[in-house]
């Protein structure tokens, strides 16, 4: 069982985060030069956390991609993806079975914020 996207939310807020911009597919967060989307399309929570394409090679010491990347057209802070549909930004998908686990992998990626 995975974090609801609500719960990753809550999650970033906790950790320093804010919300600056919502769509129907998707929450953005932002903290200093840091953005991630908030997957509002994962109910299952398996794609919740959507991480940039660069933080790529450091996150993986920290937590399993779901899945190779995920594209969207809402994910405007990201790059688009190579040879996808036009306008389709992507990044890289996580899933976290607790809140604790998000916690550690946030912190670890983008440090404890003080």
């Amino acid at each position: 069982m995975y974090l609801r996207p609500d719960e990753v939310a809550r999650v970033l807020e906790k950790s320093g985060f804010t919300m600056d911009v919502v769509t129907p597919k998707a929450y953005g967060y932002r903290r200093g030069d840091n953005y991630v989307y908030v997957n509002r399309e994962a109910r299952m929570g398996r794609t919740a956390l959507v991480i940039h394409p660069m933080l790529k090679e450091r996150s993986s010491t920290l937590a399993e991609p779901a899945s190779e990347t995920k594209t969207c057209d809402h994910y405007e802070q990201f790059p688009l993806a190579a040879g996808g549909e036009a306008r389709e930004h992507y990044g890289i998908p996580h899933g976290f079975s607790s809140r604790i686990a998000l916690e550690r992998y946030i912190s670890g990626l983008f440090g404890d914020q003080h």
